[in-house]
């Protein structure tokens, strides 16, 4: 056995053209004791030469490349030797599109290219950097569907902060159960295609439905749009203030917090700014936490594949107000990592496939339906 594999490390290989990204991203994840970053390539040709003496654990892929680009390479590898592939990729709205064709030919998730303008950003950029990247190396491709100029130096991230920094925890009587329920979804490493294989399963008519999927801003939009172009059911990026309708999906939008609130008989979503909660944002926990509050028996919890544990505590807040909760099981998420935690904290009330998600959501969720 090699040292690098016997130290027990996640070893990256980081794919990019510039030098910059290449010396920005292996001091990012330098940093993390649990990472190493076993060399860089320049382009897909010079990678394969490297990947060709030892295999990394993690990819991180660039999309624009001279030679062959980012995606043609994502399918070639994803046919010949599966290794997990995290994209990177600038903050380009007219990208987007093509970050959807990373994932749908396997790439397991996505990450931004990190800003340097404020140390506050530099922080975060590192905590989601290292988190994607080490989930990345949990996951099992074969179960999908298909700062530069700066010396390096150690950044330490802030606390893990909870739900408690957006709205503080549920109390007193949930409310009682009316008529028309409302699904809170929450996924990570994995949950791009999981959602899609969900939701096309859903009929036009499916209950009111909000999504927190870790995805960095800009990237939500398209994913919607991509889901809408495929599934029975409306599909949109959130936007504050939207009503939570039969027939239609709201995906919280990248880097903002989404909750659920209610006015009379309408529920509807505020789209709010805030620190990482769980490490993420938008993150699940806010998203629950909100409907355990707003909606109590009235809702349904559903908890999805991705690494760490964020809406473990919220499913658990939602399932104390009255709300039905279920998580993913192993055998179908490419990272048991949150569901893990939700089942070990006794918030699941019942553990599913993915292929049984979408039933649950139409059987618990129509309106003659009563727990």
């Amino acid at each position: 056995m090699d040292q690098t594999r016997a130290s027990g490390k996640i070893r990256v290989l980081i794919i990019d053209d510039s030098a910059t990204v290449r010396q920005t991203l292996s001091s990012i994840l330098s940093s993390d004791p649990e990472i190493e970053v076993m060399g860089s390539a320049a382009d897909p040709y010079a990678a394969v030469r490297r990947i060709a003496d030892e295999a990394p654990d993690v990819i991180t892929l660039d999309v624009e490349m001279p030679r062959m680009d980012g995606i043609t390479f994502l399918r070639k590898l994803m046919s010949q030797h599966p290794i997990p592939v995290v994209m990177c990729s600038s903050l380009v709205e007219d990208g987007s599109d093509t970050l959807m064709q990373a994932l749908e030919a396997g790439a397991v998730d996505i990450i931004v290219k990190p800003r340097l303008d404020t140390r506050q950003a530099l922080l975060e950029a590192q905590t989601l950097i290292c988190d994607t990247v080490k989930a990345a190396a949990r996951a099992r491709p074969n179960r999908r569907a298909a700062a530069a100029s700066a010396p390096a130096r150690t950044l330490h991230p802030e606390p893990k902060l909870s739900a408690d920094v957006m709205m503080p925890a549920p109390h007193g009587q949930a409310m009682a159960k009316t008529t028309e329920k409302v699904i809170c979804i929450g996924a990570s490493t994995g949950g791009t295609e999981a959602l899609r294989t969900v939701l096309e399963a859903l009929p036009a008519d499916g209950p009111g439905i909000v999504i927190v999927q870790h995805m960095p801003e800009s990237f939500t939009a398209a994913f919607a749009r991509r889901l809408d172009s495929l599934c029975e059911v409306a599909v949109r990026e959130a936007k504050d203030g939207d009503t939570v309708l039969r027939g239609q999906v709201l995906i919280a939008p990248g880097n903002r917090h989404t909750l659920l609130q209610r006015s009379g008989a309408r529920y509807f979503v505020t789209v709010k700014d805030g620190p990482l909660v769980s490490r993420h944002r938008p993150s699940v926990d806010v998203l629950f936490r909100s409907a355990a509050h707003c909606a109590g028996a009235n809702a349904v919890g559903i908890i999805m594949t991705g690494m760490g544990d964020d809406g473990a505590n919220g499913l658990l807040e939602m399932r104390n107000a009255g709300a039905f909760t279920i998580a993913q099981d192993e055998d179908s998420c490419v990272v048991f990592g949150m569901p893990k935690e939700a089942i070990q904290r006794g918030a699941a009330e019942k553990i599913v496939g993915l292929s049984a998600i979408a039933r649950e959501i139409v059987w618990r969720g129509s309106r003659a339906h009563t727990q």
